[in-house]
């Protein structure tokens, strides 16, 4: 997977679960890049979604890059199955670990893509000094918690403070932006600067997935 091109990760979350393998098909038949699935606890956000077992039967369904955002208060015991179930990347919050070092480490030695993220009413400059630890950094652009929510523009200050600090450092490191997006803001995403768009609603629901997808990567 190349760093700074444009990908579009459907969030599961707004699959129809009862036909889970025909959905993940038909998004990954449409142009998908990979599959976004947010992981709730309860606690670091105010619902819950699904666990390991779903993950695991995601992974047999589709051999695409798995983008797990761990939305969880203490992440630390779950990055282990998680990858043994089959996420490729693990993303965890900066506000649950202001030093997460550890955590980023441990994601690297499970040989993932390591993602740090942050909420809407986050600060990034606290995500500045773990640059060179990430390979993927995650902007909400909504609060986190439930899908359907409207894109919050002003997130876009973020995107673009994270894309001139990347890239002034010269580092391999994607930008994910998640919540909301959709054919009408995409290109204000990714003109600010991300590479990475989470689009739930905006592909699961589109009549024409394919042609939803195209227009969230811009071509």
């Amino acid at each position: 997977m190349k760093t700074h091109d444009i990908r579009v990760a459907p969030s599961l979350l707004a699959a129809d679960f009862a036909r889970m393998q025909e959905e993940i098909e038909r998004v990954e038949t449409a142009g998908a890049d990979l599959l976004h699935l947010d992981i709730m606890d309860g606690h670091f956000v105010p619902n819950l979604s699904y666990g390991i077992p779903i993950v695991e039967a995601v992974r047999r369904c589709t051999t695409m890059h798995l983008d797990t955002h761990l939305m969880l208060a203490e992440p630390g015991p779950y990055l282990e199955p998680f990858r043994a179930a089959g996420a490729d990347s693990l993303t965890v919050h900066l506000e649950v670990a202001h030093d997460p070092r550890a955590l980023l480490e441990e994601i690297g030695r499970l040989g993932c893509r390591r993602g740090l993220a942050v909420n809407p009413n986050t600060p990034v400059d606290g995500m500045l000094p773990w640059l060179e630890h990430i390979d993927l950094a995650l902007v909400m652009s909504v609060e986190p918690g439930f899908g359907g929510q409207s894109f919050m523009p002003e997130v876009l200050q973020k995107v673009r403070a994270l894309r001139q600090a990347i890239d002034a450092a010269g580092l391999p490191v994607d930008i994910e932006i998640d919540g909301g997006v959709s054919p009408a803001n995409a290109a204000r995403c990714r003109d600010a600067g991300a590479r990475w768009l989470v689009a739930g609603s905006a592909v699961f629901k589109a009549e024409d997935p394919a042609a939803a997808i195209r227009q969230i990567r811009g071509r």
